[in-house]
């Protein structure tokens, strides 16, 4: 039998239980069909106040998804999208290849990452020189740059926000986001890239791209659309940046 809202697939969404940004941007992104259902990594200490500490929140992460993927398996889903963002850029491509191994060992399913999916988005738009704005800490930082140079992308500015806890991050502001965005664009940069998917940040991302002539990638836009793309969902979503829309 076929499920009565999620006729075309059902997609599993993996978030840390601090992320108040993933579920309303993915719900924002429905198409008709397409269901997504989360499941929660319960995260116990949220601080992120320095580079240790935020070592310490992925080592929660790594203990507690394989629960978090048990949970949401019990609703069947057809493939599984991963709401968070710093563990699929660790360690670079390699790290990101073993995660997503990882997670498709413990699912048996297709597995849609915001670091492959910003990687894509890349290729498409033909970029070469980027810039970045995170949530993170320099840590952080360190293994997103690592993972686009080991792609071949040049890193030309990074800026990491630090974020004093996991809950704070959806507490950035669209002005200090903008103002960020502005600082960080110049015409030795092809595209912008924002990673981690508890900032908001896929409306200006669309808004960003008429006023500075150029893809603005915000993560979890291009995460939900990798999803799709990969199961077949080829339908358009309008009001959240030109990959949605035109890819």
């Amino acid at each position: 039998m076929t499920d009565a809202l999620g006729y075309r697939k059902k997609l599993a969404v993996i978030a840390p239980s601090t992320n108040t940004i993933v579920e309303p941007d993915f719900h924002a992104m429905a198409v008709p069909g397409v269901t997504s259902h989360m499941s929660r990594i319960y995260i116990r200490d949220q601080n992120l106040a320095d580079d240790k500490s935020f070592l310490g929140l992925l080592d929660q992460i790594r203990e507690e998804i394989g629960h978090a993927i048990a949970r949401v398996m019990t609703c069947q889903p057809d493939a599984m999208v991963m709401g968070m963002s710093a563990e699929t850029f660790w360690d670079g491509l390699e790290g990101n290849r073993k995660f997503v191994a990882r997670v498709k060992e413990l699912s048996g399913l297709e597995v849609a990452t915001g670091a492959e999916a910003c990687e894509r988005a890349l290729h498409l738009t033909r970029a070469k020189r980027i810039a970045v704005v995170t949530p993170y800490q320099p840590i952080g930082d360190e293994n997103v740059v690592r993972f686009f140079s080991d792609l071949g992308f040049t890193v030309a500015r990074i800026k990491g926000l630090k974020c004093p806890t996991a809950v704070a991050i959806a507490h950035v502001s669209e002005e200090t986001l903008r103002k960020t965005l502005l600082e960080l664009d110049g015409d030795d940069v092809d595209a912008l890239v924002q990673v981690g998917t508890n900032l908001s940040m896929v409306r200006l991302a669309d808004e960003a791209e008429r006023w500075l002539g150029k893809p603005v990638i915000a993560i979890n836009a291009a995460t939900w659309w990798l999803a799709l793309r990969q199961n077949g969902i080829k339908d358009k979503v309008y009001g959240a940046g030109s990959l949605l829309r035109d890819h």
